[in-house]
């Protein structure tokens, strides 16, 4: 017991570092809220862009295209014209020219935001429960347009509408096993 004015008290119990344990716990509470781990103290646009799902922004962006594309000409051939065009040529060292479509392009930005998602997907906190509920109806209103619109039955977006259902998948897998880590069982009693 230390006497310390007219109060005692035990003295708390150190940690390795020399901190007690409740200042370590405090300051890894910290260091995990300013990580974006906690909710507290993160910032709302922190909060907006892990619920929401990127793998939408070329979705609609294909749906721009498409319905602009429906109403211009009332037709859907117009979309697939739209996307097979070349967006720019690139010469290359073999004398050959590499053409890129409006459709390719429009994958390449679905991979690299696949991507984005794939490392968002690895927390696991109430964010990551809201980002993957919005991915799978996003995936869902993918299916619906790719089965039931003309417009949409092309190999652009049955490859984007894959990407959203892999976003889903992923996303669920890798928080579980994440979860599965954070989690501690005691093994050390008897059943």
């Amino acid at each position: 017991m230390i006497q310390r004015g007219r109060t005692s008290y035990e003295s708390p119990k150190m940690s390795r570092s020399g901190m007690t344990m409740q200042e370590a716990m405090t300051i890894r509470r910290a260091a995990k809220s300013r990580a974006g781990g906690g909710s507290e103290g993160s910032g709302s646009m922190a909060a907006a862009f892990n619920v929401f799902p990127l793998i939408l922004i070329p979705v609609l962006i294909y749906n721009i295209i498409a319905f602009g594309g429906m109403a211009m000409s009332g037709d859907s051939s117009a979309v697939v014209q739209q996307l097979a065009s070349i967006a720019f040529a690139v010469p290359m060292a073999s004398n050959a020219t590499w053409n890129v479509a409006w459709g390719d392009i429009l994958v390449l930005i679905a991979l690299i935001l696949l991507f984005i998602e794939l490392l968002k997907s690895t927390s696991t906190g109430t964010s990551a429960i809201f980002n993957h509920a919005l991915s799978m109806l996003v995936f869902i209103i993918c299916l619906v347009e790719f089965l039931l619109n003309a417009a949409f039955a092309t190999s652009v977006f049955f490859t984007i509408m894959i990407m959203s259902l892999l976003d889903v998948l992923a996303g669920v897998v890798v928080t579980i096993v994440s979860a599965r880590r954070d989690v501690e069982f005691d093994h050390s009693r008897g059943a």
